[in-house]
């Protein structure tokens, strides 16, 4: 039986993160294989190292807040060739990993190595994510790649995602 008073919050920061990664992946999907590495006028990441900085970042806090975490998953280097199988792959090991974190974190009330507390830490990583997703947005469009109609409009669909 459903709980009248809904899900608890435990449960609604946890779905804010699983929605979030979701979105990652439906963007990810949307980019074309070449689109990738293709280049931009801005320097910087390709659209393809930007995807695997998201994972990089999950893993530097996983391995400072929950090693265990950590150990099974591995780094993806900014200068190899990644496709959209080791990306997806990847960000959803990644995406589960950090799920794990949040859990833990909410229910001890503490993600070691950051203040203030838990909720503030899926803010922070959403933000951090989400500041990445527009920058791949820009190098898509500047490299003659914009994403879709479906897909630019699609990724605020949180309650269909």
């Amino acid at each position: 039986m459903a709980d009248p008073l809904g899900p608890s919050l435990a449960d609604q920061i946890v779905d804010l993160w699983r929605i979030h990664a979701r979105i990652q992946l439906f963007v990810l999907d949307a980019v074309t294989p070449d689109a990738l590495t293709a280049d931009s006028r801005i320097r910087g990441r390709s659209v393809g190292a930007q995807f695997a900085h998201l994972h990089n970042v999950r893993l530097m806090w996983l391995k400072a807040a929950a090693p265990d975490l950590h150990a099974p998953l591995e780094k993806l280097e900014a200068d190899a060739h990644v496709d959209h199988a080791v990306l997806r792959a990847a960000l959803i090991d990644s995406a589960a990993a950090m799920e794990t974190l949040i859990l833990r974190g909410l229910e001890t009330g503490r993600i070691k190595g950051f203040k203030p507390h838990p909720v503030a830490f899926v803010g922070y990583l959403v933000s951090h994510e989400s500041y990445h997703q527009g920058d791949i947005g820009v190098r898509l469009t500047e490299s003659g790649h914009p994403l879709d109609r479906k897909t630019a409009f699609g990724m605020w669909e949180w309650g269909s995602r």
